[in-house]
């Protein structure tokens, strides 16, 4: 009876020896840190008009601050599985930010990941924000970027999607493309709170293409920042690298119900590796209401950065936003209600800070 137990539990041990070889796994924790000092030489009051110049802290000032934790199984035959969990932090007080208010607001997901592409199931980015990312030759910055003249329009909706299911094709020569579908949630009514959307892109040697598509229904549950509107919006663009210098354009329309947006955004900027430790970029975005074209915004902005090393940098950024009519296009977000509307005319915003990498 003994000699049995005693074989048996060899053999489950070999098991799990076994196991342990084939699936090796790890969990990585991830960051960034981001603040500086903001000054903006308007904002907009809650009347619309002039409310004063605004100069203080700024957390993520050209990056969100987030941490996060990564995790990969290897399953073998070329399988992984994998969770992400993100969440955004402010420097300023030590809260949420970034984050729409949750502990894990940013991201939230786990999925597989082999040779026919990658399904993940939680909060994700959507595959048109994806697209917003890839075109943007500023990275997203939190001041002057795609960041902000998509946040102006959708708020958080499109970029915070709660109950995705989302699949990434892997790329056959030079394509790829994705599409996910955010189920709402409410019961006795399917339509209400559901997303979908995807996207397609093309990458040939320095020549990339790339266009999206999203289209949300409101309802669902509600976030601090609204992830819910009822948006259909559109982006395509291409980008080229020369050398140092990346070029980009694009094309993107904003329509949300209910409130008379349909703007649409024209976009062209550089981003240039001047030498190995100083990158500078710049963008231009010309905003328009197709439903009434005398609402419009002109929007400009560059940036420096200069990398003390691999994890750490210095940047400055300059915005100026022109705003006509009904438009009231702001310059950054890290003080978002402050800075993300604007009032009529122009205004100037100015930010330097350090952000480091973990």
């Amino acid at each position: 009876m003994k000699s049995n137990l005693r074989k048996s539990a060899l053999a489950v041990s070999a098991m799990i020896l076994a196991t342990a070889a084939h699936a090796q796994s790890s969990v990585t924790l991830y960051g960034i840190v981001d603040a500086g000092v903001m000054y903006m030489s308007k904002t907009r009051n809650a009347t619309g008009g002039n409310g004063g110049k605004f100069i203080g802290f700024t957390d993520s000032g050209e990056a969100p601050s987030v941490f996060g934790l990564k995790g990969d199984e290897d399953l073998g035959g070329g399988m992984h599985a994998e969770f992400n969990l993100e969440s955004g932090i402010n420097l300023g007080n030590g809260g949420f930010n970034n984050s729409n208010g949750n502990l894990f607001g940013r991201q939230a997901w786990v999925g597989v990941r082999g040779n026919l592409g990658t399904l993940r199931a939680g909060l994700q980015y959507s595959p048109f924000f994806d697209v917003v990312w890839e075109a943007d030759p500023r990275g997203l910055s939190q001041l002057g970027s795609n960041l902000v003249v998509y946040s102006y329009n959708a708020l958080g909706t499109g970029v915070f999607n709660s109950n995705m299911i989302k699949y990434d094709s892997p790329v056959i020569a030079g394509l790829q493309g994705s599409v996910m579908l955010a189920l709402g949630g409410v019961a006795g009514d399917f339509q209400a709170g559901r997303q979908y959307s995807a996207n397609l892109q093309y990458h040939w040697r320095d020549l990339g293409v790339f266009a999206a598509y999203y289209n949300g229904n409101t309802g669902g549950a509600m976030t601090p920042l609204p992830t819910n509107l009822g948006m259909q919006a559109r982006i395509i663009g291409a980008s080229y690298k020369f050398d140092a210098l990346t070029a980009k354009a694009s094309f993107t329309n904003y329509k949300m119900a209910g409130s008379g947006i349909n703007n649409n955004v024209y976009n062209v900027g550089v981003d240039f590796m001047a030498t190995p430790v100083i990158d500078l970029n710049a963008g231009v975005w010309y905003m328009v209401n197709r439903d009434d074209t005398s609402s419009k915004s002109l929007l400009g902005a560059v940036g420096a950065n200069y990398f003390l090393s691999r994890r750490t940098g210095i940047y400055t950024q300059v915005g100026v936003v022109n705003n006509k009519g009904g438009q009231n296009l702001g310059l950054a977000m890290g003080e978002a209600p402050t800075t993300l509307y604007a009032p009529a005319g122009t205004t100037v915003g100015v930010n330097v800070g350090i952000r480091h990498l973990f």
